[in-house]
């Protein structure tokens, strides 16, 4: 008995540190897949970027760089059954090992935007030969660096709506590719695996088509593999707005038809009207069921709120989170989801397609351009491509030792949430697989969630929703307020995911013990 008592603390002390890492997923024609279990990966993500846009370049700017809230964010996106996140300007300077791990931890896939809002470090729609540089190329193949080791990065996108209306259709589709050329020409330099490589296009219907057409045709001329074409295609579509809304109405049938025989996975990198508030996220049955199996699903914008009302969660000042109504209605649309059907592969599209060569004729929008003369690279970029970056910076899985959220997290009511904390996941998450769902100390979330769907108000008790916004507002001794002390607090925690209540007391206090020892 002693020996096998042994034996079982040995494993539990194991489990304490072992990085578990995620399968890369692949792109096969249509459709993003799993190589080891061969089944199809479908995104069910959301848009993360805390701060926004203009927070670039600030303390607070880059979202994978701060463990503690990483940790709390993922814990609610594990509980809500995302497995893909987007990411859309990080510094490469920075250490993103614990963030990637945490949500590598946790079943959630990464889509990391390469470019920057900073003069320099981005294509300028209004002007891509002047920004196409090699400093340019430079901060993107650092982006590359910090990200190619994580095994849960899905890919990285070349570019965000660098096409947004006819004019622009003109002179910025060679350079797309051009980017895309030069990053595959990196990756393939530098990474382990071949990382894919794709754009995010602007809801803009009278270049939507035409994007998808140049940018996803073969342009190799029979010499070779074509490194300029996507490996996938990115759609910001906020078309389904209200709760009336239907699949033709939407024109989400006229997606199906356009992608229908695609030769690359499509999916939404961007999805949510919220004009109409609230939002009632009554398109998430129909982009996961079986009309839009031609679709690879699609990204929520966004996680936090901001003054333009797409937010899922509130963050305050001091680091502490309320949940939004918007959280618990996706939720309630995620959990209609079939998994079953999405992890088989895509029935609706023609298989074995190969991608047409590109020509003119793929273009129907007079002012779209006809030229696949990709530019070639700027000056040093092929001896850039070839020795990498100087002084790269380096990630790796590590360790995830501190399972328990840090922070004080909030439901819709402003009931505390109690004992919330990631799990350990060895494949990617899924809606339902939340181990415990989310218990409050007040009234609870899904009481709340009952109300704002009846449309009662964004909060069931307005003294419980004082105290939320009285604890954030005051610098809660529970919330850490340094982005330093959370990576510290982060990495002291104890006995990686298991539950005592279920070992017993006594070898739960043997465990705890020498997982004391250790730390």
């Amino acid at each position: 008995m002693g020996l096998q008592l042994v034996s079982i603390l040995t494993s539990l002390c194991a489990l304490a540190t072992t990085a578990f890492a995620l399968n890369s997923i692949v792109v096969k024609e249509q459709e993003f897949v799993d190589p080891t279990t061969n089944e199809r990966f479908v995104i069910i993500g959301i848009d993360y970027q805390p701060g926004g846009q203009s927070a670039y370049g600030t303390t607070n700017s880059d979202p994978l760089s701060n463990a503690t809230s990483c940790l709390r964010d993922a814990a609610l996106m594990q509980q809500l059954g995302v497995n893909t996140i987007r990411s859309y300007n990080l510094d490469p300077t920075l250490n993103h090992d614990e963030c990637a791990s945490i949500f590598n931890d946790v079943g959630i896939y990464m889509l990391i935007d390469v470019n920057s809002p900073l003069a320099g470090q981005s294509i300028d729609r209004s002007n891509p030969s002047g920004t196409y540089t090699t400093s340019y190329l430079e901060h993107i193949f650092s982006v590359v660096e910090a990200f190619k080791s994580y095994p849960n990065v899905l890919g990285f996108f070349a570019g965000n709506e660098i096409i947004n209306d006819v004019p622009t259709g003109g002179p910025n589709p060679p350079y797309i590719r051009a980017v895309q050329r030069d990053l595959k020409n990196y990756i393939a330099a530098h990474s382990q695996r071949a990382i894919p490589v794709g754009y995010s296009a602007a809801d803009v219907s009278e270049v939507l088509q035409d994007t998808w057409a140049y940018l996803q045709c073969n342009n190799s001329n029979g010499t070779g593999v074509d490194m300029s074409r996507s490996d996938f295609f990115g759609l910001n579509d906020y078309e389904w707005c209200g709760g009336q809304q239907t699949y033709t109405g939407s024109g989400y049938n006229i997606l199906v038809e356009t992608f229908g025989n695609t030769t690359i996975p499509v999916f939404f990198s961007e999805y949510g009207c919220n004009n109409p508030l609230p939002r009632y996220f009554d398109e998430v049955p129909v982009l996961y069921g079986p009309q839009m199996t031609t679709l690879s699903g699609g990204l929520v914008y966004q996680w936090t709120q901001d003054s333009s009302n797409f937010g899922l969660v509130q963050v305050y000042s001091n680091n502490t989170l309320q949940i939004l109504p918007d959280y618990e209605t996706l939720a309630t649309q995620y959990a209609k989801i079939n998994t079953t059907l999405l992890e088989h592969t895509n029935s609706s599209a023609t298989t074995s397609l190969q991608p047409p060569q590109c020509a003119a004729n793929l273009i129907s929008s007079d002012g779209f351009s006809t030229d696949f003369t990709i530019p070639d690279s700027p000056a040093g970029a092929a001896q850039l491509i070839s020795a990498g970056v100087s002084n790269a910076p380096t990630g790796s899985i590590v360790s995830v030792t501190q399972t328990s959220v840090q922070v004080a997290v909030y439901a819709t009511n402003g009931g505390l949430i109690n004992g919330l904390k990631i799990s350990a996941e060895s494949a990617q998450n899924h809606p339902g697989d939340g181990a415990s769902g989310l218990s409050t100390a007040g009234v609870s979330s899904s009481t709340a969630a009952a109300a704002a769907a009846s449309g009662s108000s964004k909060s069931v008790s307005g003294s419980a929703s004082k105290s939320a916004t009285a604890a954030a507002s005051s610098g809660s001794s529970t919330a850490t307020t340094s982005g330093a002390a959370a990576s510290a607090t982060t990495k002291s925690g104890g006995v990686r995911g298991i539950d005592f209540g279920v070992v017993g007391s006594g070898l739960a206090a043997a465990a705890m013990g020498i997982a004391a020892f250790a730390l």
